[in-house]
């Protein structure tokens, strides 16, 4: 990809998203995303079903749609395959995706989102925007079904995240050549405050930041430590940052309230 002749380099999301792309090169067992080759703002993804869950084995492919003003804005998730969870090809509902950008935090990543999808997954859809509620022996069919489902322009879903005890397929550089999913379907524009409204029993766990989220995750549902503490860092990196703000804040206006002080004193306390 032409990145210098094709976006201007020094706008801070392209520059993001290049780091991302570097960071996020090598797949792991759990997740592997990379950015089209013709559109640095939408990314194709696959992800690992989380053990001990209905989704155990499963392979899911998804695309993530960034806004222009990413990382300031969150982006929107599509699963593009057939999971029991989330409808396919339809914007998912979730803290960390653009149905709730008043609970989006800059410093979250698209890594950040891969963890919270998986994390997700195996948590009740309760009727919320793009959730399904399958039977466990329905999802389990899904998921080892999963494993042939293929990607008109990625390949192959086992070829893409091999299974975990396998060789791994070979490294792809750091923008792997993946051309726009070709489809029709009409993707539904956000419904930002409409939730609350239409689910007020969900409310509480649509804004849940993802860290929260996991937290009340059932112990036999959750996902590998390492995902958890990953999104927890990001979690809590933000809550540090936020900290350290207010911080500075306040001391700032100390100061500013004893140099008025000492202007006042000299000018007619003399």
């Amino acid at each position: 990809m032409d990145v210098e002749g094709k976006y201007n380099i020094k706008s801070t999301g392209v520059k993001r998203l290049m780091r991302e792309s570097s960071e996020l090169k090598d797949r792991t067992d759990e997740y592997y995303a990379y950015p089209l080759e013709d559109n640095l703002f939408e990314w194709h993804f696959t992800v690992r079903g989380p053990p001990d869950s209905d989704f155990e084995g499963g392979l899911y492919h998804g695309r993530i749609l960034l806004p222009i003003e990413y990382p300031m804005q969150p982006p929107n998730i599509i699963l593009v395959t057939p999971n029991g969870r989330f409808e396919t090809n339809k914007k998912i509902c979730l803290s960390i995706s653009g149905h709730h950008p008043e609970t989006w935090q800059p410093s979250w990543s698209i890594r950040t989102a891969l963890l919270a999808i998986i994390a997700f997954m195996p948590t009740p859809g309760n009727g919320t925007i793009g959730s399904l509620d399958y039977t466990k022996a329905e999802r389990q069919r899904l998921a080892r079904k999963s494993h042939s489902w293929e990607c008109p322009e990625c390949g192959k879903l086992s070829d893409l995240l091999p299974p975990i005890n396998s060789p791994k397929a070979p490294q792809a550089s750091s923008v792997t050549k993946c051309e726009k999913t070709s489809s029709n379907e009409e993707i539904p524009e956000s419904s930002n405050g409409k939730i609350a409204q239409e689910n007020p029993q969900n409310a509480s766990l649509l804004v849940d930041t993802p860290a929260e989220v996991i937290a009340n995750i059932p112990t036999n549902a959750r996902v590998p430590s390492p995902c958890i503490n990953s999104l927890n860092n990001n979690f809590q990196s933000a809550t540090s940052s936020t900290h350290l703000s207010s911080f500075l804040n306040v001391a700032m206006a100390v100061c500013i309230l004893i140099i008025a002080f000492l202007i006042y004193r000299r000018l007619f306390l003399v």
